[in-house]
């Protein structure tokens, strides 16, 4: 019931299923987190080291079994439904009893760790195994992130930066092994570091801004730096910085003497492909680019 991540080790030297991965995000730029889109093929999996917290989401009706101290533990699946296999222990012997579509998170222990330092007062948490559970907040991070990644490619980056923060808080706050208040925030930024942070993000709009290189500009921890700067502007770091990049572009597809073309001015607004581009200059003003640039033409 997974597709072997990179780093992922098996204790069998059975040959592994045949994977059909239809997405996958490994080549997109993603740390902390990676997914996997793929078709679970009707076969048993061997035992096995993934280095990684395991999400599985089910997209299809199944059964798996798995070897859980010596004995055979069978779940049925129905769309919707998700797994949650923490990093320190083995994926367990597996038998997967059709061909089955499903959509995998891949938790970095390292991106995990650092979101519990930063808001929990814990030494030591550990995520607790959840081989059959219901959470439509997981689902529905999986499918965005899916959809992110289909539409963005590369320019997903930033959206997977700040659901990895999002997913490790409720992995910790419903999950782990021991529950304790999510501190919070108050204040917001200082006007000079806010002011610093907007001046950076409206130059720099045509490069990767992500939440760590952000939030390295004023020394504090990514995750502190998005709860200060949602608090102090009502919205999220990357949707303050999409509009900003969408306004950069409605500017310029009003420039007539620029004559530039739509993809050399999607590059200049930070986005690495034309339909992405496209698709949220639709959400932010109901229209195309095209279409934007003919009124004013």
């Amino acid at each position: 019931m997974l597709a072997f991540c990179p780093n992922s080790q098996t204790v069998s030297d059975k040959e592994h299923p045949v994977h059909l991965h239809l997405l996958e995000s490994f080549n997109a730029g993603w740390s902390g987190l990676q997914l996997i889109h793929e078709i679970e093929p009707a076969d048993e999996i061997p035992q096995t080291y993934l280095g990684q917290h395991f999400i599985a989401i089910a997209l299809g009706d199944f059964r798996a079994s798995y070897m859980l101290g010596g004995t055979w533990h069978h779940v049925d699946y129905t769309k919707g439904d998700i797994a949650i296999i923490p990093a320190n222990q083995p994926f367990p012997r597996t038998q997967v009893d059709r061909k089955v579509e499903l959509l995998e998170l891949f938790l970095s222990p390292i991106a995990f760790e650092r979101i519990n330092c930063e808001l929990l007062d814990i030494d030591r948490i550990e995520l607790v195994p959840q081989w059959y559970l219901r959470d439509p907040l997981i689902e529905h991070m999986g499918l965005a992130l899916k959809t992110e990644l289909e539409l963005g490619g590369a320019d997903s980056r930033f959206y997977a930066d700040s659901m990895t923060n999002a997913l490790s808080v409720h992995l910790l706050s419903r999950y782990s092994t021991r529950t304790q208040e999510i501190k919070s925030y108050t204040g917001g930024l200082p006007k000079a570091q806010l002011r610093k942070i907007i001046d950076y993000i409206e130059e720099n709009l045509d490069q990767n801004l992500t939440l760590t290189s952000l939030s390295k500009l004023i020394h504090i921890t990514p995750n502190y730096f998005a709860s200060l700067f949602k608090e102090s502007t009502g919205i999220t770091v990357h949707q303050y910085v999409m509009g900003c990049r969408i306004e950069k572009a409605k500017k310029l597809l009003r420039r007539r003497d620029l004559n530039l073309k739509i993809i050399e001015i999607c590059q200049q607004v930070g986005f690495q492909n034309q339909s992405h581009f496209t698709r949220v200059f639709r959400q932010y003003t109901a229209t195309t680019p095209k279409v934007y640039r003919n009124n004013f033409h």
